[in-house]
């Protein structure tokens, strides 16, 4: 590589650096703000002051303040794939993605789960994309795990264990609202994806 080329690479790398770190910035104070003042109460302009950018450079990283909250889960989305690919070939697909969840999931707090999930339901917007976003979820997912067992005698069962686990994993946060934290989500989710296994098995 030339002189040029090393020199293009290192500013590449710290422009995409500042922008992860600017893009984290906007969403820790977003979520804080909203868990402050409520999400509706909570406007861009004031987000964007306390990020300490503008309105339009706002815009360059989110479209609306809905996709501050969005963010969150599809960036737990792209961890548990993520643990997903590091998980041992000769684990069984279901048992794969069920170690991949626990590792992301299983840590967050109980309260911070719930106070998301509030935010995120305080808005029937956030809501309608939330819910939508759940089928873009399985369709990753599913694909991660051709790519992990690209057998193509497996291909319907793997897709069958992406939409099931997607499922536990929804039904697992939902238990955790309505319960008020009295279980962990780690609990939660081993008895979902226990449950599954049992009737799959």
């Amino acid at each position: 590589m030339t002189s040029d080329g090393k020199i293009s690479s290192i500013r590449e790398g710290r422009r995409e650096r500042k922008r992860r770190e600017t893009l984290a910035r906007i969403t820790d104070v977003g979520i804080r703000l909203f868990l402050a003042h409520g999400y509706d109460a909570t406007t861009l302009d004031e987000i964007a002051h306390a990020a300490g950018i503008s309105r339009r450079t706002f815009f360059y990283y989110f479209k609306s303040k809905d996709e501050i909250l969005l963010s969150l889960q599809s960036g737990m989305g792209a961890m548990i794939l993520q643990a997903l690919e590091n998980q041992p070939i000769d684990k069984p697909p279901l048992d794969a993605i069920r170690d991949a969840v626990l590792e992301i999931c299983g840590a967050i707090p109980a309260d911070e789960m719930m106070a998301i999930d509030r935010l995120m339901r305080a808005s029937p917007a956030v809501q309608a994309r939330k819910l939508a976003s759940y089928v873009e979820h399985e369709t990753a997912l599913y694909a991660a795990l051709r790519r992990k067992w690209p057998a193509p005698e497996q291909d319907l069962s793997l897709r069958l264990v992406a939409m099931m686990s997607i499922g536990a994993l929804r039904l697992s946060a939902d238990a955790l609202s309505r319960e008020n934290g009295q279980r962990s989500f780690e609990q939660l989710l081993r008895e979902a994806f226990a449950a599954l296994a049992g009737e799959i098995r």
